[in-house]
């Protein structure tokens, strides 16, 4: 129990470092602490906002993949490239075959911090997204 409680916090630690570090790279390409403070507010939040957006996609994605959203896609693609590659053909599978091996390769991952961190990041944006404009616009 200790040891899961350990890897949780040390994913949601990574998920929280990744986030920030985005948001870092877009303070530091806009020139934090150039400019006004209303332009460094909004500056903030558009760094929090690209920070959660992208990682909250990021989650959406590897939960569709992990559903088996995607195993179509890489049927599809195998079989073109065993068309092109010499007695390529010898090893081709069903359709049927191949999602059942996939799905039992997909393991029961848990990608809940990915899409948690992504959503407090995404909504620390849009609260200093609000903030910024209602300074701005009055």
């Amino acid at each position: 129990m200790k040891q899961e409680r350990n890897t949780q916090l040390i994913k949601y630690l990574v998920c929280i470092g990744v986030s920030s570090l985005i948001a870092f790279l877009v303070f530091w390409m806009k020139g934090f602490f150039v400019h006004s403070p209303s332009v460094n507010l909004q500056i903030l939040a558009d760094g929090f906002f690209v920070a959660g957006i992208l990682v909250t996609l990021f989650g959406l994605m590897l939960f569709i993949s992990s559903q088996g959203a995607l195993i179509g896609i890489g049927f599809v693609l195998r079989t073109v490239v065993q068309a092109f590659v010499p007695m390529g053909r010898k090893n081709h599978q069903v359709y049927a075959k191949y999602r059942e091996r996939k799905m039992n390769e997909l393991k029961e991952m848990n990608f809940q911090c990915v899409l948690y961190t992504g959503l407090a990041f995404l909504l620390v944006g849009i609260v200093l997204t609000v903030i910024w404009s209602k300074k701005y616009y009055s």
